[in-house]
């Protein structure tokens, strides 16, 4: 790939790719809005099942024992609550990235607007049932909000279009297999409707990166490159994230598999990146580097599942 490359070519600035894609920006917002689904948190939560707390209303405290749900769905539920909290924090980024005017202002205030339902619906969820400790969880809130979320990437147009491609994907993937996993119907469908946003946003954000492939390829793959090789989950912030991700993973609800299979790869079809015509010495460098990179994980995920699958069968073997 190497040997045919040109030298580096001049790149585009930010403002000028935001102001070639805003036509793109006008046509998928068009086809959002087409497509999504006006839908009410409060149809979704089990209101008749709630009762008074303990505290100033002199209720019942919380009881680990008030929910059936496994306890790794709960930790997935709640580093899932967390994530989606923190939506000022992405709401800002995004706003001051790609402004608020004209189409690409439309689509920050609209994509915010269905954020926002994700963290209250879940919340109200989670309240009602009495699926999670509420002060347990106010708690972890106001530290990860306090902390609030940025990346190495948050100043950069295409890098910025790379990251929620992928990160949406696996926010909907995350969001699907915590439903499953708390074994309770009602839950599966609440977080199966909020998968659906997620799904819609990530086509909305691959279709610009698609369309920033034509007009800048090397640019493209060069901030597709450096995203898949340092993507952390919008969530890595969260107190102990470390501890609660293995949990999950090992749960089989998001792993390196699943990141790997269900996410990079399929984006990174949909882009046909290995098939890209007219990138420089840098662009093909990228190519190689993703190579690389998707190497890697297949490497990593392959030993996270033989660990996994003996720690499996030893736990059986103690049961057995």
């Amino acid at each position: 790939m190497t040997a045919s490359a040109t030298p580096r070519t001049p790149q585009l600035s930010q403002e000028a790719l935001l102001i070639e894609l805003e036509p793109v920006v006008e046509r998928n917002l068009e086809r959002h809005l087409s497509l999504a689904k006006e839908w009410f948190p409060h149809e979704y939560v089990p209101w008749s099942e709630g009762r008074t707390f303990d505290g100033l209303l002199g209720g019942e405290a919380w009881s680990p024992t008030d929910s059936t749900i496994p306890e790794v769905a709960r930790t997935a539920l709640i580093v899932n609550l967390l994530t989606e909290d923190n939506l000022p924090s992405y709401h800002r980024q995004i706003a001051t990235l790609f402004g608020r005017d004209r189409a690409w202002g439309t689509w920050v205030d609209r994509w915010t607007a269905e954020e926002g339902r994700h963290g209250i619906v879940i919340r109200d969820y989670l309240t009602v049932t009495r699926a999670v400790d509420p002060v347990a969880l106010e708690r972890a809130r106001m530290v990860h909000m306090s902390t609030g979320y940025s990346n190495s990437h948050d100043d950069e147009v295409l890098h910025s279009l790379a990251y929620v491609s992928f990160q949406e994907l696996a926010t909907r993937i995350s969001h699907r297999n915590t439903g499953k996993a708390t074994g309770d119907p009602r839950c599966e469908q609440l977080l199966a409707r909020v998968a659906a946003d997620e799904n819609l946003h990530m086509v909305f954000y691959r279709n610009l990166l698609a369309a920033a492939f034509e007009l800048a390829p090397s640019q493209a793959m060069r901030a597709v490159a450096d995203v898949v090789a340092d993507f952390q989950m919008p969530g890595a912030g969260i107190e102990g994230f470390a501890r609660k991700s293995v949990a999950i993973a090992l749960a089989g609800i998001y792993d390196l598999r699943q990141h790997r299979d269900e996410v990079l790869q399929p984006v990174l079809r949909q882009w046909d990146v290995w098939n890209v015509t007219g990138l420089d010495a840098d662009g093909e460098a990228a190519r190689e580097e993703l190579a690389a990179q998707l190497d890697g994980l297949e490497q990593s995920a392959s030993r996270f599942e033989e660990k996994r699958d003996a720690r499996r069968s030893r736990l059986a073997d103690r049961i057995g």
